[in-house]
């Protein structure tokens, strides 16, 4: 556990008045009082104390300080009365040193040092009974059992915390997995487009014999499209900065519409020879809610970009997007292989089998293959609310 400074100050604080409270009673006690003063400050500083204290960890505090209380158990030869003023003291301070060791100590330590300090609240009561000639061996027994009841409960608070504190760990390691996987998608989906239409722009442009007109709208769309990548990355970028300073996870860095489509068409349409169409229902664009057609939005811009990569002289595109009888919207995206070529193409790009867990997440469906000459991407999304 990491605390901050401020927490820190105030813990040692509060530690060193205790630590002092415990010692004032014995200047006007007898000698033999001066060890249970000492043992009872010193466990209740390190069980209020944050941990570590330089190279001083948690573990090897609470056992230290378990181990002298233990030793006192054994070593004490004072008056037993004497011990009645600092043990309720030094008892409260190991259950709540058992609970913070149970709680925070890693898997390797907390056994035996959860052990040990457990065996010290335990036993604390021979401290009493070992030295007072009117108790026996039943005396101890009993009292020692009524100890780990007290005992039983500091470790069952200490587990229970732990618990919660591991499904806490757990949460933050899949929402920091779950926001990896989001930057890798968005930068996948966007990125990816636009850099696979410069690399395709800047080829065909070595391919033949450019006028300065047409040299000129080259360089213009490379730019745009230069200019879009660097916005999605800022986006992510931004996303990621505002998750962390957040403490969660941001989700997709835009979310995209149906109503977005004509424009994403039309820039692939402009760097395309195929002949492309869209076709979108008008009743699709209210009845899906925002994560449909961010998800509709992505599966056509992975077919685009699958095309620009498979099947660069596709002589036609085709993309639909409607409600079927069910009301659910179904995007069809279906190029052809250009210049009289057969589609052998296997799969449907990483992009789409990254999509296909996506969209079965919202209830949907994501197929790509073969189909009468062409390759066709079909996705059925439910229309959400």
């Amino acid at each position: 556990m990491t605390y901050p400074t401020t927490v820190r100050r105030r813990r040692s604080r509060v530690s060193a008045v205790a630590a002092a409270l415990m010692l004032v009673p014995a200047v006007i006690a007898p000698p033999s009082a001066y060890p249970l003063a000492i043992s009872a400050a010193l466990v209740l500083a390190v069980a209020i104390l944050a941990w570590p204290v330089g190279r001083v960890t948690l573990g090897l505090a609470a056992g230290s300080a378990a181990a002298l209380s233990l030793a006192m158990d054994l070593g004490y030869f004072g008056e037993p009365g004497l011990a009645l003023l600092w043990s309720p003291f030094e008892l409260a301070a190991l259950l709540v040193l058992l609970v913070r060791v149970i709680r925070w100590m890693p898997t390797p330590g907390v056994a035996p040092i959860g052990a040990l300090t457990g065996a010290a609240a335990i036993l604390f009561p021979l401290r009493f009974t070992l030295h007072d000639p009117g108790s026996g061996l039943s005396e101890s027994v009993f009292l020692v059992a009524l100890a780990v009841f007290p005992a039983v409960c500091a470790a069952g608070v200490g587990l229970y915390l732990r618990a919660l504190e591991s499904r806490r760990v757990r949460a933050v390691q899949q929402a920091r997995r779950q926001q990896r996987l989001e930057v890798a998608a968005d930068l996948h989906d966007f990125v990816a487009h636009e850099v696979t239409g410069i690399v395709l722009e800047s080829q065909s442009a070595q391919l033949e014999e450019l006028a300065p007109k047409e040299y000129r709208e080259l360089l213009v769309r490379i730019e745009q499209a230069g200019q879009r990548a660097l916005g999605s990355m800022d986006r992510t970028v931004a996303a990621l900065r505002t998750a962390e300073e957040e403490g969660g996870v941001s989700p997709s860095t835009r979310q995209h519409g149906l109503a977005d489509l004509s424009e994403l068409v039309d820039r692939f349409a402009a760097t395309s020879t195929a002949e492309v169409r869209l076709s979108l229902a008008a009743d699709t664009l209210d009845a899906a809610s925002r994560e449909t057609q961010d998800t509709a939005y992505r599966v056509v811009l992975e077919a685009l970009t699958n095309i620009r990569r498979h099947a660069a002289h596709a002589g036609r595109v085709e993309i639909v997007v409607h409600r079927v009888e069910d009301g659910a919207v179904e995007i069809i995206v279906v190029n052809d292989a250009g210049s009289g070529r057969a589609v052998t193409r296997r799969g449907g790009g990483a992009g789409l089998a990254g999509l296909a867990a996506r969209v079965s997440a919202l209830g949907g469906s994501l197929d790509a293959g073969p189909h009468d000459q062409s390759w066709r991407v079909v996705c059925r999304l439910p229309a959400g609310s």
